[in-house]
């Protein structure tokens, strides 16, 4: 039976509209955009409004903060992959002269240089960008380190005001207008601006006492702004949480994508409910590990989840300073969708083609006396798993050599090759100097690392 439809059930949009609405009455926001998106499309919408008969719609624009962060990191990463810097530069390489410059381009993405957290005063977020005209005016020159760069994850803005200087010294143009052709142009996302524009949310705070409410004001931050200055929709959300899940080859692979979203340094909490990746936040929530971001400005918050193991997205878009916590929104509405309707596991497909000598590598093989199993999988992929134990085993890739690269797991980025003898029969397998035979300790016993006892398998 084939599913027809890319809607959620009534149920599970009733569930979904009933936490917006919890959030924005008991948030006290004067409204409220959330949305899910499912296997790349957005699937249902939902928003509340303090104004009668009103709601925004997912073409409504509201600051998105920190979650430009993203945006910048996708840039970020191109460069590294056009091989115009690599990760482990450090920041004075390219873009000398900073408070930072021994900082490296990792150490930035990942918050772990050790920077500051914010700008000297006044504060940036509710200031214009004029009173801060140079990167020098972004750290304190006397101490910009508030921890040795590499040993801790320290959240800093001026950090990615610094990658987005990085983005305008190597590309010799505006970042802002970097990421429009880049990234935004490609992947449709044309509601998405370093300045408002028509239709967008006004920001408010409100009273924490009284249900009153004050304007805040809309700053162009200046070289801050990537840390936090583009405004978004709904719709555009949807579109960037389907890239960050699946990647698109005109902006960056899904390889890449993948290294983003991978632990970048270790979390401060023990029980590692959060972490950062390249450009990427992590947290775990209810069992499941999402990759996105939060975000908030004065008068606005925001926060977009992917949960790769159920296909699922969300983000939530408030106008308010503080109440509605939407990072906390958006991971429940994954949550809901993923209670209400689980996702259908992919149906198994067997291979189109059948390589013989693949086909013949199948099966057991033993490393020392360990068993495991090798499988061909329909994707082409080989998977090397251990018979029994706890650890998880590891899937390969071919390369254009003729050898298997990891993919996850202990043998992530590991080569495995298949050693032949002069026959060309199949001798054993080497995973990164781990020799797989076809019995537990089995020939070529001169392939084992320190030999095979002569005598063999014995009782004793």
């Amino acid at each position: 039976m084939t599913d027809q439809s890319d809607q959620l059930l009534p149920t599970t949009r009733r569930a979904l509209l009933h936490r917006v609405a919890v959030a924005q009455a008991e948030g006290r926001t004067p409204s409220l955009v959330a949305g899910v998106v499912r296997d790349g499309r957005l699937v249902w919408t939902g928003a509340r409004s303090m104004v009668d008969g009103h709601a925004p719609d997912a073409d409504v624009q509201y600051r998105i903060g920190s979650l430009t962060k993203t945006f910048v990191g996708v840039l970020v990463l191109r460069l590294r992959d056009e091989g115009l810097l690599d990760l482990t530069d450090p920041l004075g390489r390219h873009l000398p002269g900073t408070p930072a410059d021994g900082v490296t381009v990792a150490q930035l993405l990942a918050h772990s240089g050790g920077i500051a957290a914010e700008t000297p005063e006044p504060w940036w977020e509710r200031t214009d960008g004029a009173l801060r005209p140079g990167l020098g005016d972004l750290l304190d020159r006397q101490n910009p380190l508030k921890h040795p760069a590499g040993q801790r994850h320290h959240y800093s803005n001026p950090g990615y005001a610094l990658l987005g200087a990085l983005v305008e010294k190597l590309r010799g143009e505006p970042w802002g207008e970097v990421l429009r052709r880049e990234v935004l142009a490609p992947l449709g996302l044309d509601r998405t601006t370093l300045l408002p524009e028509h239709p967008h949310a006004g920001g408010f705070a409100v009273h924490p006492w009284a249900d009153v409410m004050l304007p805040e004001p809309l700053t162009d931050t200046g070289l801050m702004a990537p840390a936090g200055q583009l405004w978004s929709t709904g719709a555009d959300l949807a579109r960037w949480a389907a890239f960050l899940a699946a990647g698109d080859d005109r902006v960056l692979t899904a390889d890449t994508l993948a290294e983003m979203r991978r632990p970048a340094v270790g979390p401060n909490d023990a029980d590692w409910t959060s972490g950062s990746g390249l450009g990427l936040q992590l947290r775990r929530h209810e069992g499941r590990l999402l990759y996105g971001h939060t975000g908030s400005m004065p008068g606005f918050t925001a926060g977009l989840w992917v949960s790769a193991e159920d296909g699922l997205a969300a983000f939530a878009l408030s106008n308010a300073t503080s109440g509605t916590d939407t990072p906390l929104l958006a991971a429940q509405l994954i949550g809901i969708t993923a209670a209400h309707e689980p996702r259908l596991p992919a149906p198994w497909r067997p291979l189109s083609e059948v390589d013989q000598e693949l086909l013949a590598l199948t099966g057991p093989w033993y490393w020392g006396a360990a068993p495991n199993v090798l499988r061909l999988r329909a994707d082409g992929v080989l998977e090397l798993t251990p018979q029994a134990g706890v650890h998880r085993g590891s899937r390969f890739r071919p390369e254009p050599d003729g050898t298997w690269r990891g993919l996850d797991n202990y043998h992530a980025g590991e080569t495995l090759r298949v050693v032949r003898h002069a026959d060309g029969t199949v001798s054993h397998l080497d995973v990164g100097s781990f020799v797989y035979t076809r019995e537990p300790y089995g020939r070529p016993a001169a392939a084992i690392p320190g030999g095979v006892d002569p005598q063999g398998w014995r009782a004793f």
